[in-house]
């Protein structure tokens, strides 16, 4: 099963136009809310191949859905503490784009993941495995921890359950 997850509109219109025409069955994790647009007009979707919005030498972000935005203002934040962060949306967690995630790992100090899915079995499991089989690398996770789900606004709850930048800058600080 190929599983993905777009991170804003100009991605989810290319990503079911791609998956209409591959061969298999794939789930897409759709959110409720808008999203900020965070891919260019002139972006080209490309099924198990992440994208690198934003270089930088010390963190990696790697973040998938809406939490790819929230990767994205958390970048802007620790760049004002002068932490250089790469921020890489992972829109295919299925196969998921092993090469991008190592070659990034091998020149940060961090690797954070970002999701708003369980630790447990999502984009964070994903990666961590990868790192430990392939490059142990020090790595912190951004997502829901092991708990029920409730409802509400889907702001109230990515506040709720520490979802927002400033959660992943400090996540990022304390790890570092």
């Amino acid at each position: 099963m190929t599983v993905l997850q777009p991170s804003d509109d100009i991605e989810t219109k290319q990503m079911i136009k791609a998956i209409s025409e591959f061969d298999g069955p794939c789930f897409v994790r759709l959110g409720r809310s808008a999203v900020d647009t965070v891919n260019s007009e002139d972006y080209k979707f490309e099924l198990g191949k992440g994208v690198v919005l934003r270089e930088g030498k010390d963190i990696t972000l790697i973040a998938t859905g809406m939490m790819v935005q929230e990767a994205m203002k958390a970048s802007a934040l620790l760049a004002e503490q002068g932490i250089e962060v790469s921020v890489i949306n992972i829109h295919t967690i299925k196969p998921l784009d092993e090469t991008l995630i190592l070659d990034y790992a091998k020149k940060s100090n961090l690797v954070v993941t970002c999701e708003e899915h369980s630790k447990f079995g999502g984009l964070g499991s994903a990666v961590a495995e990868t790192l430990s089989k392939n490059h142990p690398t020090k790595m912190a996770m951004v997502a829901v921890n092991d708990t029920f789900g409730e409802s509400g606004t889907p702001a109230a709850l990515i506040e709720k359950y520490g979802l927002t930048a400033k959660d992943i800058v400090n996540t990022v600080v304390n790890a570092i």
